[in-house]
């Protein structure tokens, strides 16, 4: 018998636990397929997308360092490859964050299914929100890193090692962005209120704080700082939403 995914099933229906693990299997096989396929678009612009990146690097040495190197014979496919799976991971983001949303609605009522459309596009948009202030953060973050050591520490970076922290801050600061979507909708499911956000202000400061600290991969103050003010400014603008929406 044929068992008809989540999101074509009719309100009320049930399913048997069974039938939940092949609608993520399907829903988890969609969104690995989008990556494989955002990935192979990514490597075909990975030299212009490294050329990119490492002239911020030229500018955090003020021009002394033209180039990163790489120390073996398969390192600058390999930082390739790695640009195109942090890419594709990125680029594929509409898709798998949608198909984990329709893995979601058929819990939710008639009414907050509407929010379908408004949660993917705000989801992409503080996404970008994120990794563009990854990015504007980026030449004072590298410019302390590569200074901290003094004089006598001169930087001659890999290209693995540099790239690899560029896209995880970026990708690290667009995940720290979905920050506000994930109250939003444990608001509208009323799962939270904002009684209980306006409570937790003091406890919340500290946590984004340590958050921050901890998944910012280059641990310099800039990164912290500017991801820690955003997260918290989008906290009170989520208790404001909640209070026009009377949650």
């Amino acid at each position: 018998m044929t068992t008809l995914p989540l999101d074509r099933r009719p309100s009320g229906a049930t399913m048997s636990i069974v039938g939940h693990l092949t609608e993520l299997r399907r829903r988890l096989i969609i969104s690995i397929a989008a990556v494989a396929i955002a990935s192979i678009v990514v490597f075909v612009f990975s030299n212009q997308i490294i050329g990119l990146l490492v002239d911020f690097y030229r500018d955090a040495t003020g021009g002394k360092r033209d180039a990163l190197v790489f120390t073996g014979p398969l390192d600058a496919f390999a930082t390739r490859l790695k640009v195109a799976t942090y890419g594709g991971v990125a680029l594929a983001f509409p898709v798998w964050i949608w198909q984990l949303w329709r893995f979601v609605t058929p819990a939710l009522s008639p009414r907050e299914k509407r929010y379908a459309v408004p949660f993917l596009l705000s989801s992409i948009a503080f996404f970008v929100l994120g990794a563009a202030i990854a990015l504007l953060t980026l030449p004072n973050a590298l410019e302390f890193l590569l200074n901290i050591g003094g004089d006598q520490l001169q930087p001659l970076l890999t290209a693995d090692k540099y790239l690899s922290l560029v896209t995880v801050m970026m990708l690290a600061f667009g995940a720290a962005f979905e920050f506000p979507v994930l109250l939003m909708f444990l608001l509208l499911a009323r799962v939270l209120s904002t009684r209980q956000l306006r409570r937790w202000r003091p406890w919340t400061i500290v946590g984004i704080v340590v958050f921050a600290a901890v998944i910012t991969p280059s641990q310099d103050p800039y990164s912290l700082i500017a991801m820690a003010v955003p997260m918290y400014i989008l906290y009170e603008a989520c208790i404001i939403a909640g209070r026009i929406l009377h949650r």
